[in-house]
């Protein structure tokens, strides 16, 4: 089971449901129809997807989870495939319930004789779906499936849709139903970013403290978006692996393209970005671009100086290298700076202390007056003048939070340099702390002082 929350607030117990199948047999596929959006990578290439990817599926009043798995491959030896055998075997273990995949028009093959044997060790509940049947007077080729020990299989289009409500209700009528358990608020929402081969995966599986995602040398192994919940001290995180983002005119493959697609949607379901660095090389170019996707996107950002363990005692000190990303990053001045050890450990407890800061920060709210009086005095130490007029501000006010976003009321709004505007910010940080946000300001015109008069009539 799996906790979630309902659209008012309420928690609810959602069952697992993890998809697995041997390499090409239309998994992501399903699992896309499924969840009714395009969460997973599918190409007609075998082992496209190797880390486990979760989705919601709803069928009328019913809900479930679902796990979209890699290729399973029971005997392999390769190191990157036994890496995704783990991953599929540790989503057998969480599940409810198996939905087993194989392709009818190949009929079984003696990989899925192995996986069926291995499901069947497992003692969990299989449903085995009959994936390319795309058209009627097909069925026929399904008889071989009974051989695997599962019962009738349930036929299926992935790509076209055909038999997905019947193969729904087979699995909400084999799932146990939904209950309502009592979970911790306050969930705070990561998500991992930089390019490849920073260490992100390593550093994600350092923090819940389990190989929750695959993890492999070779830059580019996490394509898909992985979602993670767990908790720490008591404190509930969803945490967030993305692929390795690379620039533009590097990113030449479609499933690179996809993956960097997805990457960034990440930005939009998360309350605080970790900006992975490795300090073993430094910062780059694609790193500055990377850190500007959460700037723009309103994301609260930590920057993490992973691998620090890398770089040789007392060759560089960490104020050198904050003051180097102050330089390089000014528009992520308002980020603070972790080091990290994703392989040792090192750094990890603070860097959680620090997201825990960071999204508070993120969700304050400043009293109105108090706004007002910093911005006025502010604009009092440093005065201006806009096409020869004094810039006055009548007031100001908080009108939302992550990222903190103030409206100005001033005579002159559109005329304002944008310069000024981050002196303003700058006062505004100083004054109240909003570590680790970018700070928006909304400039609006003041109403006239024959407009203030009308309204008071």
């Amino acid at each position: 089971m799996v906790v979630e929350r309902s659209a008012r607030g309420s928690a609810i117990l959602r069952p697992i449901i993890a998809i697995v199948g041997r390499p090409n047999v239309g998994k992501s596929t399903l699992f896309n129809r499924l969840v009714g959006q395009r969460r997973a990578i599918v190409r007609d290439v075998p082992g496209v997807t190797r880390d486990r990817l979760y989705g919601q599926v709803a069928f009328e009043r019913w809900q479930a989870t679902v796990i979209d798995t890699g290729g399973f491959d029971p005997s392999s030896e390769e190191p990157l495939i036994e890496g995704v055998r783990r991953q599929v075997l540790t989503a057998v273990e969480e599940a409810d319930l198996v939905l087993y995949v194989v392709d009818a028009r190949a009929g079984v093959t003696a990989l899925d004789a192995e996986i069926a044997r291995v499901l069947r060790r497992s003692e969990r509940p299989v449903v085995l779906a009959a994936n390319k049947v795309d058209a009627g007077g097909q069925e026929s080729v399904l008889a071989e499936l009974y051989g695997l020990g599962f019962g009738e299989p349930v036929p299926v289009s992935a790509e076209h849709g055909r038999g997905v409500a019947e193969l729904l209700e087979v699995l909400r009528a084999r799932t146990p139903a939904a209950s309502a358990p009592v979970v911790p608020s306050g969930v705070v929402h990561l998500a991992v970013i930089g390019r490849p081969n920073v260490g992100k995966s390593s550093l994600v599986n350092r923090m819940i403290g389990a190989e929750r995602v695959l993890v492999h040398e070779a830059p580019g192994t996490t394509r898909d978006s992985v979602d993670t919940a767990f908790e720490r001290d008591g404190r509930p995180y969803v945490l967030v692996d993305t692929a390795g983002i690379r620039r533009k005119g590097k990113v030449s493959e479609a499933l690179e393209k996809l993956a960097v697609v997805m990457a960034l949607r990440s930005l939009e379901r998360c309350q605080v970005a970790l900006l992975v660095l490795d300090a073993s090389e430094g910062l780059t170019a694609q790193d500055a671009h990377i850190g500007g996707y959460a700037h723009e996107a309103g994301r609260a950002v930590v920057i993490v100086v992973n691998k620090w363990d890398l770089v040789p005692h007392g060759m560089v000190r960490k104020a050198e290298v904050v003051e180097q990303l102050r330089e390089r990053l000014p528009f992520l001045d308002y980020a603070p700076v972790c080091f990290t050890s994703a392989t040792l450990g090192d750094g990890v407890p603070d860097l959680f202390d620090t997201v825990d800061q960071v999204a508070a920060e993120a969700q304050r709210r400043l009293p109105a007056g108090d706004v007002t009086e910093t911005l006025r005095r502010a604009i009092e130490r440093r005065p201006i003048s806009v096409r020869g007029e004094p810039l006055t501000l009548g007031s100001a006010s908080q009108v939302s939070v992550a990222p903190p976003t103030f409206a100005l009321r001033v005579n002159r709004p559109d005329e304002v340099h944008f310069s000024y505007e981050r002196y303003l910010v700058r006062s505004l940080r100083l004054a109240f702390g909003l570590t680790g946000s970018p700070i928006r300001l909304s400039l609006r015109r003041a109403p006239t002082t024959r407009a203030r008069r009308g309204a008071r009539r």
